[in-house]
């Protein structure tokens, strides 16, 4: 049962964990949306200071987009609206701060959808990959994930809470490598995360797409300073 008393199943939850574990092959790993950068300007550089950068993206940065972006996504399968499934497809893709924010969600995306369609194959899924190509779209991470949960009976509620879970806890992990931090600050800090996703969960489900923005300029700074950063270990 969730919080809002709406029952998932066993298996939706078994999915659902699966998909957002840290070893489901997204690639995850290979991404630090700007932190390497924020880490070499002095922008973060301890377990505070990341747990705040991580905050203001859920609630105020891609974060809080990525959370409308699941849910419109799963409502627009649940009613099996094919227009508003392209809507939301379309709008995030191009909603993107850098182009290394956006070649993170795509690629991604890509991946998690290939991983989806190979170990849990669906029609509707193949559907939606012919209509990507006849819109010439790239599927995103947040609306394939919103897709992949829909169709697995995951409630709206779980699947973005999920999502963004995963999300601030790989931003964790590249913060742990980079700082760096040890095991135990990046339990803390994850611990720390735990009521800024859940606003950004609320925020997300109470939203729809004519509510998105977001307004973290230093993130964005950060991510297009990355490109042309002389020593990187990630591709954001």
């Amino acid at each position: 049962m969730t919080t809002d008393g709406t029952p998932i199943s066993d298996p939706a939850l078994y999915r659902l964990m699966t998909w957002l574990s840290p070893g489901f092959p997204v690639g995850g790993y290979t991404y630090s949306h700007g932190i390497e950068y924020a880490v070499e300007a002095g922008l973060v550089g301890d377990r505070e200071s990341l747990g705040r950068w991580i905050a203001g993206i859920l609630l105020y940065g891609s974060g809080r987009v990525d959370g409308v972006f699941v849910g419109a996504a799963w409502s627009a399968v649940v009613a099996d609206d094919a227009d508003a499934l392209s809507r939301v497809t379309e709008i995030a893709e191009v909603f993107r701060g850098s182009a290394e924010t956006a070649v993170e969600s795509r690629a991604q995306g890509k991946a998690f959808l290939d991983a989806v369609r190979g170990a849990w194959p669906h029609p509707r899924l193949d559907d939606w990959v012919r209509t990507l190509d006849d819109m010439d779209r790239a599927p995103t991470y947040p609306v394939t994930v919103g897709v992949a949960a829909a169709l697995a009976g995951v409630p709206r509620r779980p699947a973005v809470t999920g999502y963004l879970h995963g999300f601030a806890a790989n931003l964790v992990s590249a913060g742990v490598r980079l700082v760096p931090l040890g095991q135990s600050d990046g339990l803390r800090a994850i611990a720390a995360l735990e009521e800024p996703v859940g606003a950004a969960a609320d925020r997300a489900l109470d939203g729809d797409l004519d509510d998105i923005g977001t307004a973290t300029f230093m993130v964005d700074w950060t991510s297009m300073q990355h490109e042309t950063q002389y020593t990187r270990l990630f591709r954001s």
